[in-house]
């Protein structure tokens, strides 16, 4: 659980604004603290941050990516918040909202598919 205070920790440490909204997801082997720092209601907001913790080895990856959204038959207009993506050379790391889940790709391939749940 030390990795799980890590990221509660650096969620208290954020600067308290209204434009600044962070969430905190548990997998089975990560905990995943994700900040979005858009103005309330942007559903494509592009200034998200991951920091993720491996829960067995303490490993931190921090990442910059944009909020996931489906778009609307317009291909224009954003219809629906899925959750949020973000790059890392070859590998795309995805954090579903609803349900929860953390996924990581590379090539298309499928390498980390967890469910998950959100903290308080």
């Amino acid at each position: 659980m030390k990795a799980t205070h890590l990221v509660v920790g650096a969620v208290a440490a954020l600067p308290i604004a209204s434009t600044v909204n962070a969430a905190v997801l548990v997998t089975e082997q990560f905990v995943v603290v994700i900040v979005e720092r858009c103005p309330e209601g942007d559903v494509a907001c592009n200034n998200v941050s991951y920091t993720g913790v491996n829960r067995n080895t303490g490993e931190v990856v921090s990442l910059k990516g944009q909020a996931w959204v489906r778009m609307c038959a317009d291909t224009v207009t954003p219809c629906e918040h899925v959750g949020w993506q973000f790059k890392n050379g070859e590998y795309t790391y995805r954090v579903r909202e609803t349900p929860p889940s953390l996924e990581v790709e590379r090539g298309g391939k499928t390498l980390i598919q967890q469910k998950a749940v959100w903290t308080d």
